[in-house]
């Protein structure tokens, strides 16, 4: 049988594969469109989502399929195709709205920004992702639980639509001709990920463009205006839960300081950047420069280095996490997704080169590898095998070790220009 938990464990591999072949493309034409930092980020953001995921997905799916055996007058069969193509071109369009409402009203921006962030443009774009996104977006797809879709016909659609956009997260694709007219493809979503007076709100759809030229919202793609990616009020910041609850904590001190009643209610439902206008005169936010710098602190070769490996491990145990925490008791599964959301933060300070970074990672490793030699557990695993004690301590000791060098290295060469661990 056909489960989301299949596709993904097919997917997930085939991810790393294309994200490879494109840095090799890219390389190849001489393109910039990858920064460690960024792509460590986007990567970091979409773990976080997955691990959030684990424990709301039955918020969504649970909802759902009350609705679906409670309010649906009849039930619609999950053994016939065409359930599953019209359940797959309906959840298409409920994306659309909930895709365009997204960036049309401020309580949703502030989950849905967290997919926009990103200064560049690449395949691990795609994989950033919200860790909010769960709070309201099941409303969208009440719909197909109303008209009777089984639960499985929608996880498994919502899965395709999701997995069908991964693709279109690239530079090194261009027009497709007749393609482009009818389904998302690369170019139209370089428009949509665009900050440009051109392209601002435009092409929200998930597989189908044909939405967009439907509901007035197309535009394409224009070389002599070439997109330029991000947010109208850029992050800068490597911080994975700065970035899923920025926009969040901008909206409740503006409906904080709002003076009037509906101006309170009015900063979650108006667009984004809408400010009650006593507020915006009390509290000035910059303007908005097309062609500002990317946020990319500067660090050594050395810390970025060092940042790559400790985050490749990290994926290793974010998968082993996925794998595990179904099966895992309440209290062991929230220990590590908090271990490993810890470490995705500390390690979001160490690429801003920040000083507190080296001392929230030296806990890490070095307490990781303490209690691992001590205890011999893992979380949720009563022993581990003595190979495996050996080798984790090991690992973790010696990342210890590795960042100290680097901090003392950096420490002792960093110019006063260059704000490095400091």
């Amino acid at each position: 049988m056909i489960t989301p938990e299949r596709i993904m464990a097919w997917a997930i591999p085939g991810f790393f594969v294309l994200i490879g072949l494109e840095l090799l493309v890219a390389k190849w034409r001489g393109r910039d469109v990858y920064d460690s930092n960024d792509a460590i980020n986007s990567l970091g953001l979409g773990m976080l989502s997955q691990i959030v995921g684990v424990f709301t997905k039955l918020f969504a799916i649970g909802i759902y399929a009350w609705c679906a055996a409670h309010l649906a007058p009849w039930t619609l069969p999950a053994n016939s195709v065409w359930v599953w193509i019209s359940g797959l071109l309906l959840y298409d369009l409920l994306y659309y709205w909930l895709h365009r409402f997204g960036h049309e009203v401020n309580v949703l921006w502030a989950a849905h920004v967290v997919h926009h962030q990103s200064e560049r443009y690449n395949l691990t774009t795609a994989l950033r992702q919200t860790g909010s996104g769960f709070l309201l977006g099941w409303l969208a797809y009440l719909p197909m639980a109303l008209l009777g879709f089984p639960t499985e016909v929608f996880a498994v659609v919502a899965l395709i639509d999701l997995l069908y956009q991964f693709w279109v997260h690239t530079e090194m694709i261009g027009r497709l001709g007749w393609y482009d007219r009818v389904f998302c493809a690369p170019s139209n979503h370089r428009a949509h990920h665009a900050v440009n007076d051109r392209y601002l709100d435009r092409n929200y759809g998930g597989i189908l463009i044909i939405w967009d030229r439907l509901f007035g919202t197309f535009v394409e793609e224009n070389d002599e205006d070439p997109p330029v990616y991000g947010t109208r009020a850029p992050l800068q910041s490597w911080n994975p839960l700065w970035a899923n609850v920025e926009v969040y904590g901008a909206m409740f001190k503006d409906s904080w300081h709002a003076r009037h009643g509906l101006d309170k209610l009015r900063v979650w439902i108006k667009p984004p950047g809408w400010r009650p206008a006593d507020v915006a005169a009390r509290f000035p936010k910059p303007e908005f420069e097309l062609h500002h710098a990317r946020y990319s602190p500067r660090i050594s070769p050395a810390l970025k280095i060092y940042c790559i490996v400790q985050f490749a491990l990290l994926l290793l145990l974010g998968v082993n996490f996925l794998d595990v925490a179904p099966k895992l008791a309440w209290a062991p599964a929230t220990a590590y997704a908090v271990y490993l959301v810890y470490s995705l933060w500390a390690l979001g300070f160490l690429l801003e080169g920040r000083q507190v970074g080296v001392w929230l990672e030296l806990l890490r490793t070095g307490g990781t590898a303490l209690l691992v030699a001590i205890g011999g557990h893992w979380f949720g695993v009563a022993q581990l095998d003595a190979r495996i004690t050996v080798a984790m301590a090991t690992v973790f000791g010696l990342g210890a070790i590795a960042l100290l060098l680097v901090a003392s290295f950096e420490r002792r060469h960093v110019d006063s220009t260059r704000p490095v661990l400091g």
